[in-house]
C-alpha cells in the first residue's frame, strides 16, 4: 500500500478546526453567559466526522485494482463495507439522542463511536489492511476530537443547545 499523501494529512488536520474553535468557544464564552447552538454546532460537526470516517473504509474496499474480485467481494472487502455504513447510522443516533433527548447523551455516544472506530481502525492496522502513517494520524485525529467533545460534557451543556 501507498503511504499516505502530506494533503491528506493537511486536510485531516484542518479538519479539527471546527472542533477546537467550539470546544474553545464553549469553554471561554461561556464564562460570560451560554452563548446558544454551539452545542448543537459541535455535536452536529461530530456526527459528520463520524460518518466521513465510516465513508473512508468504503474507499478502501472501492480501491483500485480490486474494486470486485471474481467470484464476488471478498471477505476484507466485505468487512470494510459493513463497517462503513455502522458509522454513519451510529452518528445519526448520536445526533437525535442529543437533540431530541439528552444533548450529554449524545455528546457521549459520539465519543464512544470515536473511541470503538478507532479500537476497530488499530485491529485493521495490525492486520495489514490500512495503509502505512494512517492509525497514527487517526490516534491523533481521535484524542483531540474526543477531548474536545469532553469540553461539552463538563460544561453546561443545556445552556448551548437552544
Amino acid at each position: 500500500m501507498k503511504r499516505l499523501p502530506l494533503l491528506a494529512i493537511v486536510l485531516s488536520v484542518a479538519g479539527l478546526l471546527p472542533f477546537l474553535g467550539l470546544a474553545f468557544a464553549i469553554l471561554f464564552l461561556g464564562t460570560v453567559g451560554p452563548v446558544p447552538r454551539l452545542g448543537v454546532a459541535l455535536l452536529s460537526y461530530g456526527a459528520v466526522i463520524l460518518s466521513f470516517l465510516g465513508a473512508v473504509h468504503w474507499g478502501f474496499a472501492l480501491e483500485q485494482p480490486a474494486i470486485i474480485t471474481k467470484s464476488g467481494t471478498d471477505q476484507l472487502d466485505r468487512q470494510r463495507l459493513a463497517f462503513g455504513v455502522c458509522p454513519a447510522l451510529w452518528a445519526w443516533a448520536a445526533l437525535y439522542v442529543g437533540l431530541v433527548w439528552s444533548p450529554r447523551g449524545g455528546v457521549l455516544l459520539e465519543i464512544i463511536g470515536f473511541l470503538v472506530i478507532w479500537a476497530i481502525e488499530r485491529a485493521a492496522y495490525r492486520r495489514g489492511a490500512l495503509p502505512p502513517g494512517y492509525l497514527m494520524l487517526r490516534t491523533v485525529l481521535t484524542t483531540i476530537a474526543v477531548l474536545c467533545l469532553a469540553v461539552a460534557l463538563i460544561s453546561p451543556l443545556q445552556d448551548y443547545m437552544i
